[in-house]
């Protein structure tokens, strides 16, 4: 991943936070005939770890190996950043669009499971992080045991191991103070949730106002 110095994610904190928040990753393999395949996922990071399961009907799970290689993306809040809201468009006119994002990269190797226990535990997992806040959270054990073990059979896991993490924020670090503010106040009048959940994201790693 393309990361400029100002644009780098580097507090492990902030990152797992950008993952426990969006739960899910984007698993990308390339197959035997060296095309790329790739499933949305939900996900649990668990110390050096990914944790995943697919549906047995999806084809990608059957080129998949132990040990290949393998890229997981974490997509979090985008918006597009108009030129009209920088301060330095009255200044001098040399501004053009972009975008603000932040994302995080896994990469690593894969190590695939078929066992019920390792399933069965997996889904738990998955399912007490979702549910715990609610205010009657549903559990596994809620639903009949033969029904969970027939629902198991029809998922394969897959264990991620980690090899390296990138993180990536761009908030418009790179421009100025007036710039920045122009930008949330642009972001905030916005309609779209995902414009204003980037306003308060850069308000966070800037300290820009609120």
């Amino acid at each position: 991943m393309y990361v400029p110095h100002y644009n780098a994610m580097d507090d492990p904190g902030r990152i797992g936070a950008l993952v426990a928040a969006v739960g899910s990753a984007t698993l990308i393999t390339t197959g035997p005939d060296g095309y790329l395949a790739a499933t949305l996922l939900p996900v649990i990071w668990d110390d050096d770890r990914l944790i995943f399961h697919m549906a047995r009907a999806n084809q990608h799970w059957k080129t998949l190996s132990d040990d290949l290689p393998a890229l997981a993306v974490v997509t979090g809040p985008e918006a597009y950043i108009s030129p009209s809201w920088y301060a330095a468009k009255a200044e001098h006119g040399r501004v053009v669009p972009t975008w603000n994002y932040s994302a995080v990269h896994f990469t690593g190797r894969l190590r695939i499971h078929h066992e019920p226990e390792w399933l069965l535990d997996a889904v738990t997992r998955l399912v007490d992080r979702h549910e715990r806040p609610r205010r009657a959270p549903w559990a596994v054990d809620d639903a009949p045991e033969a029904y969970v073990a027939k629902q198991v059979r029809a998922i394969v896991g897959i264990e991620f191991a980690i090899e390296r993490v990138e993180g990536k924020a761009k908030l418009s670090q790179n421009r100025s103070a007036a710039d920045r503010d122009g930008v949330i106040a642009g972001l905030r009048a916005e309609s779209e949730p995902r414009a204003h959940q980037v306003a308060d994201a850069m308000s966070e790693e800037t300290g820009a106002a609120l």
